[in-house]
Parts: structure tokens; C-alpha cells; sequence
């Protein structure tokens, strides 16, 4: 446990990244942006947002090809909504797993008005 402790990254006070210690430094700026962005849009769409964490495992890696298991929570107003993607491009991946809870928030914090 202490170990996946050490691999979290914390961006600004309500985003946390785990397991993208072994990417490359240009694709870990992407991955900030790319959560960055979404973190923007629950924290002006959300009224409660809380926290976005995301976390991903490189599974079935081989020589030529690999994909990417990412795992993302939204915890907002007591709620929280949980994803999981697989897909061989990290980007991609990223893109989808957080445009669905993105999407999840949204909608409930419409509902609740």
C-alpha cells in the first residue's frame, strides 16, 4: 500500500494520478492537460466537485503492441461515480474514461438542480 502511495501524483488540490510512473515526461505533460481540462469543466459545471482521480495499469504488454487499463473516479456532493477503459492508445483511453464520468457529474448535477 505504501508503494502506490509513493506513485500518486497530486495536481492542485483535487486531482490525483496513479500509475503513470513508467510514461515518458511528453506524454505525462498530455495526460496533465487532458485532466486538467476535465477537472476544469466538473469544477465549473459541478457545483460540489470534490475529486477526480485517475488511475492506470499497462496490461497485456508486448513488444508491438500494448493496452492501457484506466480507472477513473468523480466524487462530488457526497456522490462518487467510478469507470473503467481499455484501450490500446493511452491518449484515447484517457479521453473516454474521463468524458464518461465527466459526463455522469454533469448530468446528476442537473438533476439535482
Amino acid at each position: 500500500m505504501a508503494e502506490d502511495a509513493a506513485e500518486d501524483m497530486a495536481l492542485g488540490g483535487n486531482i490525483t494520478l496513479s500509475g503513470f510512473k513508467d510514461i515518458s515526461k511528453q506524454e505525462l505533460i498530455v495526460v496533465k492537460k487532458i485532466v486538467g481540462s476535465y477537472a476544469r469543466k466538473l469544477s465549473d459545471n459541478v457545483p460540489d466537485f470534490q475529486e477526480l482521480k485517475v488511475n492506470m495499469k499497462a496490461v497485456h504488454k508486448t513488444e508491438a503492441s500494448e493496452k492501457y487499463e484506466l480507472h477513473c473516479s468523480v466524487f462530488y456532493g457526497g456522490e462518487h461515480f467510478d469507470v473503467e477503459v481499455v484501450e490500446r492508445n493511452l491518449f484515447m483511453g484517457l479521453d473516454e474514461v474521463l468524458r464518461k464520468v465527466t459526463e455522469h457529474a454533469m448530468k446528476d448535477a442537473q438533476k439535482r438542480g
